[in-house]
């Protein structure tokens, strides 16, 4: 038994709360595992974890081992990633998280360019609504909205953005003119939906900050499918800039409202990458961070204002 792989395994069981899904992810079976977990129990002379048909649960002596063995693992696997590091030429999987929009509709493009020119690196790109949790999942860069709150990750501001109001001009043919964030009020208002309370829009000009209660003519918690809504013309949205660049551009969509800050959570909407705090990035890690910094300068437009 390697005591190195079997510490590592034992703390993967914990996080994915099976041997089957610790195998999974090492390439191993669950039966593998299981004798490992034992035989580190065995050499330890201590139970780490109560096993039950569905469930695995630490023991007292596994809490504390566990919380003594994490940091531990961590500082071999950034020696490994500092050695890493020194190779020039980036190998392995880099992990990223991002965003469902931002993903798809600017990230996602961006890949085969990047792979051509690390073709030794293999990109898995997880996309969802929610934070990634950076270590347990083995995230290498999560793209989020806004600056992260936890001062234990690095981050790197990689673009600006805002969110902007948008309809077709079919939809806008039709309906009264919008010259005031109120005149909303009388529109078919496609929101995002963000759970059972009140839709609640927020504008900043000069006169000061303003909230509108938004009775929502549609609701989606997807960006994508209120692009396409608002595409066929069935009402006015709410979405970031980036993910209607080309829309604005071709004319599909037109920007209401161009001189009023607008949005639905808040003000501050940078496109931000986060990663875990290291004293040396690892390099697959440093390359594709500047890969994007050299790539989105240039991908937030505005078409034709209304």
């Amino acid at each position: 038994m390697s005591r190195l792989q079997a510490m590592e395994l034992f703390v993967s069981a914990v996080r994915e709360g099976s041997f089957s899904a610790a195998g999974r992810r090492a390439g191993l079976s669950p039966a593998s595992v299981s004798r490992q977990v034992a035989a580190l129990e065995t050499a330890l002379n201590i139970q780490l974890l109560n096993r039950t048909s569905r469930t695995l649960v630490l023991t007292e002596a596994g809490r504390e081992y566990l919380a003594r063995l994490d940091p531990i693992l961590q500082n071999i696997a950034e020696a490994e990633a500092a050695a890493s590091a020194l190779q020039t030429t980036p190998r392995g999987t880099l992990r990223v998280h991002s965003r469902l929009m931002f993903g798809m509709r600017v990230v996602a493009p961006l890949i085969p360019a990047f792979q051509d020119r690390y073709p030794e690196l293999r990109v898995e790109l997880r996309l969802a609504e929610h934070p990634a949790r950076l270590a347990e999942e083995e995230i290498d860069i999560d793209l989020r909205i806004g600056a992260p709150p936890d001062a234990q990750l690095m981050q790197r501001r990689l673009l600006r953005s805002e969110r902007v109001l948008v309809a077709s001009p079919a939809y806008l043919s039709r309906m009264p003119p919008v010259a005031a964030p109120r005149d909303l009020l009388a529109q078919r208002c496609l929101a995002y939906w963000l759970g059972p309370e009140d839709v609640v829009w927020r504008f900043l000009a000069a006169g000061g900050m303003e909230e509108l209660r938004i009775a929502a003519h549609f609701a989606s918690n997807n960006g994508e499918v209120l692009r396409q809504m608002a595409i066929a013309g069935h009402g006015i949205a709410l979405l970031d800039d980036y993910t209607v660049r080309e829309e604005l551009e071709s004319g599909r969509l037109e920007r209401l409202l161009p001189a009023v800050r607008v949005t639905n959570t808040g003000f501050d909407l940078g496109i931000y990458a986060v990663f875990r705090q290291t004293s040396l990035l690892p390099a697959k890690t440093r390359v594709f961070l500047d890969f994007l910094v050299e790539s989105l300068p240039g991908l937030i437009g505005h078409g034709s204002a209304r």
